[in-house]
């Protein structure tokens, strides 16, 4: 799964690499949570992209209240087509939640033990994710949601957890956004196993526990935890 990740480049990294024209001022976060407004990219009919922060946790159209998205922070690859919730989405709304890394808790002795993951060369990466459009039938007030699609975690990962965010490779993005294509079997194509060589991980501070904590030093290494093979 994924329940916690990061996003931190500088903004012109972040305009360079996802092709933004415009980029309002983002804070360096380093402990995202669900329920909390994450930026994410989609693509307008003109094919023109555009950032947008979303409400993380999904809320299906059908939804009778907001809360539902709480269990639907992420989305499994292997089921977008068939499950209700995700399924229009999977068709017609998708985007790329941008991060630079995430964390994954493995089972340990004494606890569990987090792990930050992210690419080997460092640079900032997509995630698939879907999103929604859901009027409260309370209030009349427009949300606009996320989840982080999820499949088995690459070999160079599975000791801490066995599933992982689908990370798109930066030639499938158009394809992934482009809002007029809705073949599910060749979208489901792009969500392959990640290249295990090109991810890198290692243990960090509990302190990324806590939603509240924020802050460069939850993605540095935690050198007391002894990692076989160093």
């Amino acid at each position: 799964m994924c329940g916690r990740y990061a996003f931190f480049s500088p903004a012109e990294a972040v305009k360079r690499t996802f092709a933004l024209d415009d980029l309002p001022e983002l804070e360096p976060r380093y402990n995202i949570a669900p329920t909390q407004s994450v930026p994410a990219v989609r693509t307008g009919e003109e094919g023109s992209r555009s950032l947008a922060m979303l409400h993380w946790g999904l809320v299906p159209k059908w939804a009778q209240e907001r809360a539902i998205g709480n269990r639907m922070i992420n989305a499994r690859a292997e089921t977008l087509a068939e499950k209700p919730s995700f399924r229009d989405a999977f068709k017609r709304r998708r985007c790329l939640v941008l991060a630079d890394g995430w964390y994954e808790w493995q089972v340990a002795p004494g606890g569990k033990q987090p792990w930050f993951i992210r690419l080997r060369d460092a640079r900032p990466m997509a995630f698939a994710g879907l999103w929604e459009r859901w009027k409260d039938p309370a209030n009349g007030v427009t949300l606009e949601s996320c989840t982080i699609v999820t499949a088995e975690a690459a070999s160079s990962i599975r000791k801490i957890h066995d599933r992982m965010p689908v990370v798109l490779a930066a030639a499938d993005w158009d394809r992934w956004m482009d809002t007029a294509f809705s073949d599910t079997d060749k979208l489901s194509e792009l969500l392959r196993p990640f290249e295990p060589k090109a991810l890198q991980s290692w243990p960090v501070s509990r302190q990324v526990n806590a939603p509240k904590n924020q802050g460069p030093e939850l993605v540095e290494r935690d050198r007391s935890v002894a990692v076989p093979g160093d």
